[in-house]
């Protein structure tokens, strides 16, 4: 099994716009103007609308038959062993075109309890184009006043409520499920995420949305708001989330591992086996696995299989993000 070298696989019509950073750092053609994301080696589909966002090989299957048809060459025996089937990992490239609405994402308990799923959505960010983002709330909030912020739709309250992060490239910032979160215009990221499509949105008016109908995961704002962390996090605390900076390598997330982990390299480096999608976000190189040796350059993103075996990279100027699911 080899390393399988991926095109874009952007799903169409997203409720937020796009700019053409996706496109540039792949130095593809132009970008549609709602095309954000692009879900890398994706076994995860759009919240209610499979097939969409699920990656197709090469060779017609989706990569999510491909698993479950032989998980232990794409996993590994201990990954198995651990967690089935389930890459248990969604990475993907976003590209905000404006600034996305204020929006959380429930944790594993609330996932499982009212939508059957194992996974909720923690996420984090490996930031290649400088951005501002709102992250938390800077004091806690009530029920009904959140409440009442969604159903009248006032932002500025939202916004003035959380705290702000002005992003570099380079850093790295974790996002535990629950706590609101809005990223802003321009901002360029490797998202690594639990293997979910699960927002709830608080804002949504501008953007093309119905949000009454479709931004409360179908639950109802009653029991989807129940997700939403209200506590008021301290400015110590948020930037307790924010790992690593542009000159950090290796693992840049430590406090995320029981959800993914995520490295930089730069130059020549040796890669244990194992799942993990490769972004190669500057420079270039080369790729050798099994015998084999192929061209590496930036913006391609490798999807490398447990089966591939270790994976060797060459190249004094490349950089690399190396995301892989949480350790078995």
């Amino acid at each position: 099994m080899k390393p399988l070298y991926l095109p874009a696989n952007q799903p169409a019509d997203r409720f937020y716009a796009g700019g053409r950073q996706i496109a540039a750092l792949r130095g593809t053609g132009p970008a549609a103007s709602h095309e954000p994301e692009d879900w890398v080696a994706s076994a995860t589909s759009v919240f209610g609308q499979e097939p969409v966002g699920l990656t197709v090989l090469p060779d017609g299957r989706l990569l999510r038959d491909a698993i479950e048809a032989d998980p232990e060459a794409w996993l590994g025996a201990e990954h198995v062993a651990a967690f089935g089937a389930d890459p248990a990992l969604l990475v993907k490239l976003l590209d905000a075109g404006e600034r996305l609405p204020v929006h959380a994402h429930p944790d594993v308990a609330f996932a499982a309890e009212h939508l059957g799923l194992a996974h909720g959505k923690t996420e984090a960010w490996v930031v290649l184009e400088p951005a501002r983002v709102h992250l938390g709330f800077t004091r806690d909030v009530g029920v009904d006043e959140l409440a009442g912020w969604v159903r009248t739709q006032d932002t500025d309250a939202m916004l003035d409520a959380m705290h702000v992060l002005d992003l570099a490239a380079g850093d790295a910032v974790l996002v535990p499920a629950g706590l609101p979160h809005a990223i802003g215009q321009g901002a360029l990221v490797v998202e690594l995420q639990e293997p979910t499509d699960l927002s709830i949105l608080l804002e949504w008016s501008g953007f093309r949305i119905d949000g009454d109908a479709d931004a409360h995961l179908g639950l109802g704002f009653d029991v989807a708001l129940a997700a939403v962390d209200r506590r008021g996090w301290s400015a110590d605390e948020i930037a307790r989330l924010r790992g690593a900076t542009a000159a950090s390598s290796g693992d840049l997330l430590p406090d995320a591992a029981s959800f993914f982990r995520v490295e930089r390299w730069t130059g020549p480096r040796g890669l244990d086996a194992g799942l993990a999608v490769l972004v190669v976000v500057d420079g270039a190189g080369t790729l050798a696995a099994g015998g084999a040796t192929s061209a590496l350059r930036r913006g391609q993103t490798v999807l490398l299989p447990a089966a591939a075996g270790p994976v060797t990279l060459d190249g004094d100027d490349l950089r690399v993000v190396v995301c892989r699911p949480p350790r078995p």
